[in-house]
């Protein structure tokens, strides 16, 4: 396989988790009785750009399909999260009613309800025809494409440049990152700003937060790569900020590196040179991440044993895409976790793909009142535990698996 930026044969590994169906591909009863298509799950470090990248088997077409069943909005969090953003950049970038804001993957609104609320103008651009008509029903303006060069271009001659660009969660999900990163180029205003937010791959390798692997993601980005890959193809990164989401991200602001206007950042400089102090241009820097994961798959099998042999009841919570890599690598089944809860009604009444688990309503939590409950979206691990705190009054307890097996 070659590098998807700048052709490089790849031949250093990061990890092996074997194979593992499309982490959002959820199963109903009748699908359930039907052979499931496995991938293999392996991603390759790029010597000479260092992108870390997932090796290619499934198109993006198949992976985000018409009945994509991830809806940003059921996360209290990210709503606030969302929110927040919209507040910082409408005040720094002087937005107003003569601007344009132009979200790619805008998923169901949870972002541009709060750019509409303020009156901006504002596009969404979402190839998944589910949450795109779930931001329909908030009054946004969305279109179910794929974005690039070529759409871009196409909103260009409708007179639809951006002042504003927000990509959040998506840059990592592109396979043709170089399109897609000139997409943005083309599309902005001569003093237009892309930001854009995706987990760091510093805190991935740190944590080793391998269940953040799926075929979804082709990507994990660092800025040393970023920063290359968005050079490359008609962008600057001109600051950045450390921010908490998923684990710990990044989020980037870029500008057309022809037509800029604003100086970069000391945050810039320092974080290229932390990336290079730790090592991330190195081979050794990606030598252990295998043995790390692979703790964590048998201290998890370990713990739902003892569990199972000691008459205990664990049921998961949040049917998320990392619980399912997760869950997979480590062979769980229903014989060791007997449901997943998910708030999402997309979801419910579903089976995980691969392991099969059922997902059901959080009703079941109260009747069934489970010693453990295994929250497999760890990055909202104190929003669920708010959330379900009740579970204190049988003495329940909660586990996390990533990074290290934990108990509250």
């Amino acid at each position: 396989m070659k590098c998807r930026h700048c052709g490089t044969e790849l031949t250093l590994p990061l990890i092996d988790l074997g194979s593992a169906p499309p982490s959002n591909a959820y199963l109903t009863k009748q699908t359930l009785k039907a052979p499931e298509k496995w991938y293999p799950l392996s991603v390759l470090v790029c010597q000479e750009c260092w992108l870390v990248q997932t090796e290619d088997y499934a198109g993006a077409e198949e992976l985000f399909d018409a009945d994509y069943a991830y809806f940003s909005s059921f996360s209290t969090s990210w709503l606030q999260h969302a929110k927040q953003y919209v507040d910082d950049v409408v005040t720094r970038f002087s937005l107003d009613a003569n601007s344009h804001v132009v979200e790619v993957a805008a998923n169901d609104g949870y972002l541009l309800q709060y750019v509409k609320d303020k009156g901006i103008p504002c596009l969404g651009i979402e190839p998944t025809a589910s949450t795109a008509a779930a931001a329909r029903a908030k009054g946004i303006d969305i279109v179910e494409e794929f974005f690039g060069v070529a759409y871009a271009e196409k909103l260009v001659k409708q007179g639809k440049q951006a002042d504003l660009t927000a990509a959040n969660n998506v840059l990592a999900h592109v396979p043709d990152i170089n399109d897609f990163v000139a997409g943005f180029a083309t599309l902005l205003k001569t003093q237009g700003v892309a930001t854009f937010e995706f987990p760091h791959l510093m805190q991935m390798i740190k944590f080793t937060q391998f269940d953040t692997i799926y075929h979804e993601h082709f990507s994990y980005l660092s800025l040393t790569a970023v920063n290359r890959i968005f050079e490359q193809n008609g962008l600057q990164v001109f600051d950045v900020q450390e921010i908490t989401t998923h684990g710990g991200s990044l989020r980037v602001f870029a500008q057309r590196k022809d037509q800029g206007q604003y100086q970069i950042t000391n945050a810039v400089t320092r974080l290229l040179a932390k990336e290079q102090s730790i090592g991330i241009t190195t081979v050794a820097y990606y030598a252990d991440f295998q043995q790390r994961a692979n703790k964590i798959k048998y201290d998890l099998i370990d713990f739902l044993i003892k569990a199972k042999h000691e008459g205990k009841k664990v049921i998961a919570y949040g049917a998320a895409a990392k619980g399912n890599t997760l869950l997979n690598y480590a062979g769980i089944r229903p014989d060791l976790l007997s449901c997943v809860v998910d708030r999402n009604p997309a979801k419910q009444n579903k089976y995980l793909p691969g392991c099969r688990i059922p997902i059901l309503d959080e009703s079941v939590i109260s009747h069934e009142k489970p010693d453990y409950i295994l929250i497999l979206p760890w990055n909202l691990r104190l929003e669920v535990m708010e959330q379900l705190n009740y579970i204190r009054e049988w003495s329940g307890k909660f586990v996390t698996a990533v990074p290290i097996l934990r108990f509250e």
